[in-house]
């Protein structure tokens, strides 16, 4: 029989199992200052991806950063930090000034990041990377100042993204992004810009402005947009509303569903200001088309002095709003045609349509419901327009 010291066996397997905690909870540091000539994108291609760093970054890196296949990663801006477009030819793939992917567990915070509007994103993530979290940056320009693709996970927070060439965000291929506490904003008052793009993709958002953008947001191909409160990376800090205003007058619609795309306005408030054109059309508050549907049951709705529509459902689309305002629309206030309808649910406050060109308009085989759950007297050309939610029902 062999004897075994238990004490010291315990010892052994003790100061393993603290040894491997510790690996796993302290990060390596590493410092890069690029104003001394070092290279951020030269560290990070020397640094093992299995391990967890923290990369402090000193002055600006002129370069394409790419991060790929990282696990537990910081990249830390020192004060004025900045990672900028060189002047080489990106390559004919596509390219970002940051581009993160196939990575997990990655954390960007602090940094000023400026692409031209032309050739590159200014942060590009994707490859089925998740917890990716960009953290109080200030993104400007970019054929799309930050876009994500390709089934990959991203939160975004204290993030100001403006003057991009298109999109300040783009969220695309089963994607799946959270914002809070963000300024997308355009200030060259140039065409054509949108605050957030979504394809076949899905956004939480809340307490973040989106500023003289052409579009606020748009989403096709089944995407989905909650504005939603959440507290899964940040307490409660100041309001939670989500607003988009038109302050330059630019705007055509607020937001924009197509293909089957959904917008829910839920436990945060959604306030656009000002939409639309003064010629109408479709320009508006929001615009549904083509098998789109608004959820705004919540009653945290607010649409005020569209130049144009306030909320437009088109080709089999469809709307439920509760307790929400709809005021001082140029032309109409609540729109139904080919198909589409809305409907004015019972709540605990009734909702307010008023002072629109024409409050509530339905074409010949469009419906409006629940006209009783609105508060005084719409004007309404709408033959299909029920006092309650449905017909008589047996």
């Amino acid at each position: 029989m062999k004897w075994i010291n238990l004490g010291t066996l315990v010892l052994i397997v003790s100061a393993a199992s603290l040894a491997q905690g510790q690996g796993a909870a302290h990060s390596i540091p590493v410092s890069v200052n690029c104003s001394a000539g070092e290279s951020l994108n030269w560290t990070l291609s020397n640094l093992d991806s299995k391990k967890p760093y923290t990369v402090s970054v000193n002055g600006t890196c002129t370069e394409f950063v790419h991060v790929v296949g990282f696990q537990n990663l910081t990249l830390k801006a020192l004060p004025g930090a900045k990672l900028v477009q060189p002047a080489l030819n990106p390559g004919d793939l596509f390219n970002a000034v940051l581009l993160i992917e196939s990575s997990q567990s990655v954390t960007v915070q602090g940094f000023y990041i400026q692409a031209d509007t032309t050739t590159v994103a200014a942060v590009g993530i994707g490859n089925g990377s998740s917890d990716i979290r960009l953290r109080n940056l200030t993104v400007t320009g970019g054929t799309s100042g930050i876009v994500v693709f390709e089934n990959s996970q991203v939160s975004i927070a204290y993030v100001t993204a403006q003057d991009s060439g298109y999109a300040s965000l783009g969220i695309y291929d089963s994607s799946d992004v959270h914002v809070e506490h963000c300024l997308f904003q355009d200030t060259t008052g140039a065409l054509w810009h949108v605050g957030i793009a979504l394809g076949a993709a899905h956004v939480t958002m809340y307490a973040t402005t989106i500023s003289k953008m052409q579009d606020g947001i748009v989403a096709a191909s089944g995407s989905i947009v909650d504005v939603l409160y959440s507290n899964t990376y940040y307490p409660p800090i100041g309001p939670a509303n989500v607003t988009i205003v038109n302050s330059a007058g630019t705007n055509y619609n607020g937001v924009s569903l197509d293909d089957n795309s959904q917008l829910n306005v839920g436990t945060a408030k959604l306030v656009i200001d000002q939409p639309g054109q003064s010629w109408g059309g479709t320009t508006g508050g929001i615009l549904l088309s083509n098998g789109s549907n608004l959820d705004a049951s919540s009653g945290n709705l607010v649409i005020t002095g569209s130049y144009g529509n306030g909320i437009i459902a088109l080709n089999n689309s469809h709307a439920i709003v509760g307790a929400s305002t709809v005021t001082g629309s140029g032309h109409g206030g609540l729109v139904a045609a080919n198909l589409s309808t809305i409907d004015v649910t019972a709540s605990t406050a009734l909702s307010t349509v008023g002072g629109n060109g024409v409050d509530l308009f339905c074409d010949s085989r469009s419906v409006i419901t629940g006209r009783a759950n609105i508060a005084g007297v719409p004007t309404a050309q709408c033959a299909n327009l029920l006092a309650t939610e449905t017909v008589p029902l047996p």
